[in-house]
């Protein structure tokens, strides 16, 4: 019995980190204390990663029980984490109302990248993708984007012997349905205040929100942006992407350009080639006519199947056409391995499994 009164008195606490620095002086001012305090507290959450009152150590218990009584740190838990034989860790993150999402590190010879959620299943309807095949249940608030961060980054540090050094927005979740939520995530990790990183060693990934794209073009943010495309053909796109028939490749290139007209960054394509879906000729060439509109570069990724067997990756002779063709009409390609494919770490396939 005591232990649900506990949880029912937790569940009308206020999450501290939902307020801002003005919004902790002015608490502590209507405490009677002063402002400054609130400036200490802040940075316990935001630059010290405290999770507890009590590591707040240049506080009195007193200041230190008060917090408590008014407020709770609703810190995200590693729940289980997995190693891949190639490096990779996939995190299990279990969120203060119990539900999970997944977040991995991803290592190489000279970087460590973290690929964090930005919602717990998925808005969107991917058919290739083992995350869209989840229920959206909801959206991640800032803290929990950054905890994910913060989680990865010390993982970097104990296996790599090295901080985190960028931040990918590729993990469960289509980041601009969660616009706001992600943009305080990342205002919070690039602060100074915070974890200090450069917005220009962050990427957020989108299947493709075009009033969305436009919103951030004009909010100035300083993040890179890349776009799961997949087909430039809207027929094909829709077929694999049903959301296609609501926000049409036509209206996405004209965000495209308005994106880069903004912000002079160019646009990263992620793309799958297909067996039988698009792995012809004119898949390609109307990648070139999608890329021309803006200036870009296409990501060519390994497939990783989702138990299905719909999709199956396309033949070497289908992916070295696309790499002669983007090539030959001087737009930079990279083939991109996948890692952590052993523990289902790897690009769409996070979704819980654990």
């Amino acid at each position: 019995m005591s232990t649900f009164v506990n949880n029912m008195e937790t569940k009308k606490k206020k999450d501290i980190r939902a307020l801002s620095k003005d919004d902790l002086r002015a608490f502590f001012v209507s405490q009677g204390d002063k402002p400054f305090r609130g400036n200490q507290v802040y940075e316990w959450l935001w630059n010290k990663g405290a999770h507890v009152f009590d590591d707040m150590t240049n506080l009195s218990i007193d200041t230190r029980n008060m917090l408590q009584e008014h407020f709770v740190i609703n810190h995200i838990k590693v729940d289980q984490m997995q190693r891949s034989s190639d490096g990779t860790v996939k995190n299990a993150v279990r969120l203060h109302d119990g539900l999970i999402v997944e977040s991995v590190l991803i290592p190489t010879a000279s970087r460590s990248t973290a690929c964090v959620s930005s919602q717990v299943g998925c808005s969107l309807d991917c058919r290739f993708c083992a995350t869209a095949r989840l229920k959206r249940m909801r959206n991640l608030n800032p803290d929990e984007i950054f905890d994910q961060v913060v989680a990865i980054d010390k993982e970097s540090r104990l296996y790599f012997d090295r901080p985190l050094s960028n931040i990918v927005f590729m993990g469960m979740g289509e980041p601009l349905m969660n616009y706001n939520n992600v943009l305080k995530a990342i205002d919070k990790i690039t602060s100074d205040e915070g974890l200090g990183m450069s917005p220009k060693r962050i990427t957020v990934s989108t299947s493709g929100v075009p009033k969305m794209i436009r919103k951030m073009a004009d909010d100035n943010v300083k993040f890179k942006l890349a776009v799961s495309l997949h087909s430039a053909i809207n027929e094909v796109r829709t077929s694999i992407m049903p959301f296609n028939k609501n926000f049409p490749l036509e209206d996405l290139r004209d965000a495209l350009v308005h994106w880069y007209s903004k912000t002079k960054n160019r646009i990263t394509y992620e793309y799958v080639v297909w067996e039988g879906i698009n792995d012809k000729r004119k898949d390609v060439d109307a990648l070139v006519k999608f890329c021309n509109f803006a200036p870009s570069k296409v990501n060519l990724i390994e497939y990783n199947p989702i138990d299905d067997g719909e999709f199956q990756q396309a033949n070497s002779e289908a992916l070295n056409m696309y790499i002669k063709v983007l090539e030959a009409n001087n737009i930079t390609v990279t083939v991109r391995r996948s890692r952590g494919k052993d523990i289902d770490a790897a690009c769409g396939q996070l979704a819980n499994k654990s």
